[in-house]
This record gives C-alpha cells, structure tokens and sequence, in this order.
C-alpha cells in the first residue's frame, strides 16, 4: 500500500504505562458496541450495570454516545492503585492511542502528542499499514448506544 502521510515509514510507539493519557484531563472515552460487550465479560457484569455504574450518555453534534466517567479529578473512572483497572480489554479508543487520526494529520500534530506522551517515538515501529488498520477499524466500529 502507497502512503504519503507522516506514518508512512511508519512510527514507532511503545506504552509505557506512565497513565498520562488516563488521568488529568477532562475528555470523552466512547465506548463501542465491541467495548461494552468485551467490559461486560471482563468485569464481568451486565450490560446495564455496566452503563449506569462507569459510562455516562453524552449528547455531541447531534450524536447520542456513551463515554467512561471521570472521577472528580479528570482520571479514568478505571484508572486504580497506580493503573487501568480493565487493561487487558480496555476500550477501542484506549487501544488505538496515539494513532488517533488528529495526531497524525502531519508532523506537527506527531510531534505535538509526543511532548505529552513518553512512549512516542520509543520502542517497536508500527508499519503504515498496521497504522491504517488502526484508523480504519476506529471509522467502522459501531459507537455503543445508552440502550
């Protein structure tokens, strides 16, 4: 596959688990169908509690999505005793950090999100094309609805 994007050498990332991109800031976490159904088994618990006990509904751009909560100092509501909670089946978007198509939009962006995050620029090289299946299954995954 041809790439002329800032990936297209590819990048290199490893997670360092410093919980940066966790804690401190306010911000959304939308979970997909795929991620309510993977926190149920991991919890495990059911749909329901799930969404009453750790999301909160939130109404964007004309869109209806579930989001994690925040404790009341901006953390992941699962962010416990020094780290995730749910690591092993944290959510999508969890999962796909720091290739979030805004961080990749060209190298400013790139090099922006690597001031705040220690694993970027570090570690293994993800290939375009693993980047791009990243971006590609963030624009298909179906968003969970509140039901």
């Amino acid at each position: 596959m041809e790439h002329d994007t800032v990936y297209k050498d590819g990048l290199r990332f490893a997670c360092t688990r410093c919980s940066l991109c966790c804690r401190f800031d306010s911000g959304y976490v939308f979970l997909t169908e795929s991620d309510i159904i993977k926190l149920c088994d991991g919890l495990p618990m059911g749909r329901k509690e799930l969404i009453d006990t750790y999301c909160t509904v939130v109404h964007i751009g004309g869109f209806t999505r579930v989001s994690l909560k925040e404790k009341q100092n901006f953390d992941c509501v699962f962010w416990q005793n020094g780290g995730c909670s749910v690591y092993e089946f944290r959510p999508l978007q969890c999962r796909a950090y720091p290739f979030w198509r805004h961080n990749l939009e060209n190298r400013d962006s790139w090099d922006d999100v690597a001031k705040e995050c220690p694993g970027i620029n570090i570690g293994r090289t993800h290939s375009a094309d693993e980047i791009e299946r990243r971006l590609e299954l963030r624009a298909t995954e179906k968003f969970a609805s509140p039901e």
